[in-house]
């Protein structure tokens, strides 16, 4: 009996102390402290995907349609606590052409995703079948190490959606420039750092564009993290040393803590099992297709007449920042599920008349209202800024309306002026005038 005692004490402080690596970290959301080989302390950033809330990665129509919990996984919120010697085990058995060796840092991260995180890793687990072959699809088509599938994991947490405090967008979170630099679209209506498919093959160039500068996987990464400027300054600071690890003390906060955040990642995608992480189950969303349209068209329209989710147009086509696809101004690709393409196609005029009106109500013409009315004023004040309007528009010239039976000495008289000047402001080499015609008067 009291062996049986001592056993469940054990076990106890045990769990304890999982329980107590899951917790580690808690206190701050968005940095880490380390200790260095002198004693020192280093605060690190974590990449910002890091701490976005499980909530807002699951408010999107793939998650909520798509994803859903696995209730037969037991023990999700234990996180067993391994020697340092298993990580590395486990890092050399990655099938990698990328470095990822092991330090404090890295464990520090991999605690992170596996602790505090490991339900959004969880979600990511998920998603992966939704995004992993459209990132693998792009990086074979450059000849890319198939490990950089997992930047997204740290760059948006695969939220489609994720907009970063300077602008960042999509699941590789674009910058504005870079992504107009690699072909991708944007303007007021379009945002193809949003589309899966796009945005990856211009991240998959952009990487082999890098790794072409740098020949080294760990500072393409970091290059992708804070720009090749910060990169260069870091080596020329370093005396010319290329290594990630070398030039590490010269990097912005968060890029040192990019490159483990990167190894963490593959780490906590590969063997999230031996962390007690299910991932959530995925139900693989119908079959889409294309069709090219050119007119200018709203989702709206198009879930109305054909009877489709809106939520789901919106996730099928995210480039469209205001749910209107401008094929007026060129042939622009709308996607539907497959088996909704010949309802589009058959019902097309009555998507494209459906509100219209209501939904496109930007005017190409519009008349100039020139009849500028005279008010009257009692006060001297009105007066005086009456009195201040006509001499303006006496400045900028003034033209009347010939009246039946009116001359030009008479329309002289009235605007204070003479005949002749009267006939050189209109080129008049006569006095005949007509009514109804406009005549400068100044």
């Amino acid at each position: 009996m009291k062996k049986y005692i001592i056993s469940i004490a054990l076990l106890f402080a045990s769990n304890a102390a999982m329980q107590a690596q899951v917790e580690e970290d808690y206190d701050d959301e968005n940095e880490i402290t380390v200790t260095d080989s002198q004693g020192d302390e280093e605060v690190i950033e974590f990449p910002e995907a890091m701490a976005f809330e499980l909530d807002s990665l699951l408010n999107h129509y793939m998650s909520k349609a798509y994803l859903t919990e696995d209730n037969d996984c037991r023990m999700k919120d234990v996180n067993p606590v391994f020697e340092k010697e298993v990580y590395v085990d486990r890092l050399k058995r990655i099938p990698s052409v990328i470095e990822l060796p092991y330090n404090d840092v890295v464990q520090k991260f991999i605690d992170r995703y596996s602790g505090r995180l490991r339900h959004s890793v969880s979600y990511m687990l998920g998603a992966s079948n939704f995004y992993m072959p459209i990132f693998e699809e792009a990086l074979e088509a450059y000849g890319l190490p198939l490990e950089l599938k997992y930047l997204p994991v740290i760059e948006s947490a695969l939220n489609p959606k994720a907009v970063s405090r300077v602008g960042a967008t999509g699941l590789w979170q674009f910058m504005l420039v870079t992504g107009k630099q690699y072909g991708l679209n944007v303007n007021s209506l379009v945002d193809e750092r949003r589309d899966p498919v796009k945005s990856s093959y211009a991240a998959a160039h952009y990487l082999s564009d890098l790794y072409k500068v740098y020949g080294d996987w760990n500072l393409v990464i970091a290059a992708y993290n804070c720009g090749p400027d910060n990169i260069n300054k870091a080596i020329h600071r370093s005396k010319g040393v290329r290594d990630y690890w070398q030039i590490y003390p010269y990097l912005p906060k968060e890029t040192r803590g990019y490159v483990p955040a990167f190894i963490a990642a593959n780490y906590i995608m590969t063997y999230y099992c031996d962390h007690n992480i299910c991932p959530m189950i995925t139900r693989l969303p119908a079959k889409t297709d294309t069709v090219m349209v050119s007119k200018n068209v709203h989702l709206e329209q198009v879930a109305a007449v054909c009877n489709i989710d809106i939520d789901q147009l919106r996730a099928l086509n995210p480039s469209y920042r205001r749910d209107i696809v401008p094929g007026l101004t060129s042939l622009s690709p709308l996607r539907l599920p497959q088996t909704e393409v010949g309802k589009f196609i058959d019902r097309e005029d009555s998507v494209y008349n459906h509100r219209a009106d209501e939904l496109f109500n930007r005017r190409a013409l519009v008349a100039v209202n020139d009849d500028v009315p005279n008010y009257t004023s009692k006060s001297s004040s009105s007066r005086k800024s009456s009195s201040k309007n006509r001499r303006s528009r006496s400045s900028r010239g003034k033209t009347v309306t010939i009246k039946q039976g009116q001359t030009l000495s008479e329309i002289a008289k009235r605007n204070h002026t003479t005949v002749a000047k009267l006939k050189k402001l209109n080129g008049l080499k006569g006095t005949n005038i007509r009514a109804g015609k406009k005549l400068k008067v100044r």
